[in-house]
């Protein structure tokens, strides 16, 4: 097992050809691309760089320190991903993506990482010397996160990063690096590890953490309900519908799908746009005509 990759090797130069140096330790030979280099190298002088197995198991040495580390984590974008191993995420090498394992990934495949999407990761290496990449747990993310105390952030929205997706809800990282908690019934549908989503914040939690919700304000929701009873009541041979703000909260909720609350705010917002009448049988659709 190699020891040395993933980590910081000082090398001696012992060849070249016209694109690469190449440079040995501990027997090894490791090829270095001259594009990197500014100032030629001379046989027989030392170089220090990053050493690590590219995608066609060369062993290659680099100048440019990636961000991921066997001590330090860092974020890396996934660009793909593979049902019988894991997904792969750029750590910054032209050559050389890092995988992370399907064991360390959620058990539901709906919510493993998409293309696109962003894991905080560090190197571990297994029993082969192959590079991995592990998942920042709970405590990483408590130790890299701010304390959220100020309450002006009540109804801000804000962007987050999915970093568990739970039974019971999903733990994210603002923007603005806070923890947050996204209960089940305020996620409109389950999000992805690693997904950026956006969020509204709803309430702090005692330990310093938000209360957060995908769910839009009730003023955002008023239109698509709205729209849905309009669209409804043009379907309709006569334009009405024998429901209004007295009828059973069950009945409304069995033939539109949502609350009396929402009903009402929705044919409140119609009736404001003078695109329907309330009368005591029902609703009615105002037609151009009858203006």
């Amino acid at each position: 097992m190699n020891d040395a990759i993933g980590t910081m090797i000082t090398t001696t130069v012992t060849d070249e050809n016209e694109k690469e140096y190449f440079v040995q330790k501990d027997g090894l030979t490791y090829s270095l691309a001259k594009a990197e280099i500014k100032k030629p190298l001379k046989l027989g002088s030392n170089f220090r760089g990053f050493a690590y197995e590219n995608e066609n198991h060369v062993l290659r040495i680099t100048r440019e320190i990636p961000a991921i580390g066997f001590d330090r984590y860092g974020w890396g974008k996934v660009v793909n991903k593979k049902f019988s191993l894991g997904v792969f995420v750029d750590m910054g090498l032209p050559d050389k993506d890092l995988a992370v394992s399907m064991d360390d990934l959620p058990a539901l495949r709906d919510l493993w990482p998409d293309v696109g999407d962003q894991l905080l990761v560090s190197l571990k290496r297994d029993r082969k010397g192959r590079l991995w990449g592990e998942l920042a747990d709970n405590e990483v993310f408590k130790a890299i996160s701010q304390p959220a105390g100020n309450p002006k952030l009540k109804n801000r929205t804000l962007q987050a990063r999915v970093i568990n997706p739970k039974k019971m809800g999903t733990q994210v990282l603002t923007d603005q690096y806070h923890l947050g908690f996204i209960d089940k019934s305020e996620e409109e549908q389950e999000p992805r590890l690693g997904e950026l989503v956006s969020v509204r914040v709803i309430g702090l939690r005692p330990n310093k953490t938000l209360y957060l919700s995908m769910r839009p304000r009730a003023y955002e929701a008023i239109n698509d309900d709205a729209e849905m009873i309009y669209r409804t009541l043009t379907m309709r041979a006569d334009h009405s519908l024998p429901y209004n703000d007295h009828s059973d909260p069950d009945a409304i909720k069995a033939y539109f799908g949502i609350s009396k609350g929402q009903f009402k705010r929705a044919i409140g917002h119609l009736f404001k746009a003078k695109q329907i009448t309330i009368t005591t049988d029902g609703i009615q659709l105002v037609e151009p005509n009858h203006e």
